[in-house]
């Protein structure tokens, strides 16, 4: 079974997220889409996938715990987790990696922590999108001591993405996957990456509901009607078994 995918969004707790993104609007709109599988990957934080949970679980969207860590070298990483409970672990590890800085509200926006009926129960007061002090050499095997996937995000993008900063895609640590922004690139990426197309993630990194992607690429899973955890357990054992 086809399950259609967008597998990097913002919610408003991410620095220029919108505040429409809500996790309950980022679910509606992923329905009204015809997603199957979203993950909410804000900026160094996991604190608003506690409330999507249970709003992709009103739509009828599979959703996926996951975060955009900012590495020590400004490189942009999507981090995707199993469980929920794996990512808030993650999360809180992430919290004493992070470098803290006043967030300001008039340049970045409000970064807002919501519950699953899009109320506002905080707000984190440092900004999020700054540079942690974990390096690319180290995010995979942290990740997957949380027991999350992890690959490089935007490839294709000019900022933040680890083929600008570091001029070239590199060999060490492994990735097994890349996101693209662009699906158009694939041919070129294949080249610079030696990753091949079929474990390019093409997703919409989102920070407004309307950017958020419809029915273009998706998963192949077996079986129909399956719980959301199945779902989950079966992507990322595709995921942690690709070669």
């Amino acid at each position: 079974m086809r399950y259609y995918y967008d597998l990097h969004i913002h919610s408003c707790l991410s620095p220029c997220g919108d505040r429409e993104s809500t996790p309950d609007s980022i679910a509606g709109m992923g329905e009204l889409n015809g997603l199957s599988i979203m993950a909410l990957t804000d900026h160094n934080s996991c604190k608003n996938c506690p409330a999507f949970f249970k709003a992709a679980e009103r739509h009828g969207i599979v959703a996926i715990a996951g975060m955009e860590i900012t590495t020590a070298e400004d490189i942009h990483v999507v981090c995707l987790f199993e469980t929920l409970e794996d990512a808030m672990s993650f999360d809180s590890e992430v919290s004493q990696r992070r470098i803290f800085y006043k967030n300001r509200k008039d340049i970045f926006g409000e970064q807002l922590i919501l519950n699953e009926l899009d109320e506002v129960i905080g707000e984190e007061e440092n900004l999020l999108i700054n540079a942690t002090t974990i390096s690319l050499d180290e995010v995979v095997a942290l990740v997957e001591s949380f027991s999350g996937i992890c690959y490089p995000a935007h490839i294709d993008k000019q900022s933040n993405s680890v083929i600008a900063v570091l001029g070239t895609f590199p060999e060490s640590p492994e990735f097994k996957f890349a996101e693209l922004h662009n699906r158009e690139l694939k041919d070129d990426l294949e080249k610079v990456t030696n990753i091949p197309q079929s474990r390019f993630i093409v997703s919409s990194d989102a920070h407004y509901l309307w950017d958020i992607k419809e029915q273009t690429d998706y998963f192949e899973i077996e079986g129909e009607a399956l719980p959301a955890d199945e779902v989950r357990k079966k992507l990322f054992a595709y995921l942690r078994g690709a070669k």
